[in-house]
Protein backbone atom coordinates (compact mmCIF):
# COMPACT_ATOMS: atom_id res chain seq x y z
CA UNK A 1 0.00 0.00 0.00
CA UNK A 2 1.35 3.40 -0.98
CA UNK A 3 1.66 6.54 1.08
CA UNK A 4 -1.52 8.40 1.85
CA UNK A 5 -1.39 11.98 0.58
CA UNK A 6 1.33 12.61 -1.96
CA UNK A 7 2.34 16.30 -2.15
CA UNK A 8 2.20 17.84 -5.65
CA UNK A 9 5.71 19.19 -5.16
CA UNK A 10 7.02 15.66 -4.73
CA UNK A 11 5.10 14.46 -7.80
CA UNK A 12 6.47 17.24 -10.01
CA UNK A 13 9.99 16.00 -9.30
CA UNK A 14 9.20 12.53 -10.69
CA UNK A 15 9.62 11.49 -14.31
CA UNK A 16 6.67 10.79 -16.57
CA UNK A 17 7.31 7.02 -16.33
CA UNK A 18 7.37 7.12 -12.53
CA UNK A 19 4.11 9.07 -12.47
CA UNK A 20 2.43 6.61 -14.81
CA UNK A 21 3.58 3.68 -12.66
CA UNK A 22 2.30 5.40 -9.50
CA UNK A 23 -1.00 6.14 -11.26
CA UNK A 24 -1.37 2.48 -12.18
CA UNK A 25 -0.65 1.46 -8.59
CA UNK A 26 -3.22 3.91 -7.17
CA UNK A 27 -5.89 2.84 -9.67
CA UNK A 28 -5.35 -0.82 -8.79
CA UNK A 29 -5.64 -0.04 -5.09
CA UNK A 30 -8.80 1.99 -5.74
CA UNK A 31 -10.41 -0.97 -7.52
CA UNK A 32 -9.59 -3.26 -4.60
CA UNK A 33 -10.95 -0.79 -2.05
CA UNK A 34 -14.15 -0.23 -4.04
CA UNK A 35 -14.70 -3.97 -4.06
CA UNK A 36 -14.15 -4.13 -0.29
CA UNK A 37 -16.59 -1.25 0.19
CA UNK A 38 -19.24 -3.08 -1.85
CA UNK A 39 -18.76 -6.24 0.20
CA UNK A 40 -18.78 -4.27 3.43
CA UNK A 41 -15.32 -5.05 4.81
CA UNK A 42 -13.66 -1.68 4.14
CA UNK A 43 -11.57 -0.66 7.15
CA UNK A 44 -10.76 2.95 6.22
CA UNK A 45 -13.38 4.66 4.02
CA UNK A 46 -11.35 7.88 3.95
CA UNK A 47 -8.68 6.07 1.92
CA UNK A 48 -11.03 6.00 -1.10
CA UNK A 49 -11.20 9.78 -1.10
CA UNK A 50 -7.42 10.12 -0.68
CA UNK A 51 -6.78 7.77 -3.59
CA UNK A 52 -9.15 9.63 -5.90
CA UNK A 53 -7.48 12.90 -5.03
CA UNK A 54 -4.00 11.44 -5.56
CA UNK A 55 -5.08 10.12 -8.95
CA UNK A 56 -6.45 13.53 -9.91
CA UNK A 57 -3.24 15.18 -8.71
CA UNK A 58 -1.10 12.85 -10.84
CA UNK A 59 -3.29 13.34 -13.92
CA UNK A 60 -3.04 17.11 -13.52
CA UNK A 61 0.74 16.99 -13.31
CA UNK A 62 0.97 14.66 -16.31
CA UNK A 63 -1.10 17.15 -18.31
CA UNK A 64 1.15 20.00 -17.18
CA UNK A 65 4.19 18.08 -18.46
CA UNK A 66 2.67 17.65 -21.94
Amino acid sequence: MAKHKVPARELREKSREELEELLKEFRTELIVLRHKAAVGVLENPGRLRELKRNIARILTILREKQ
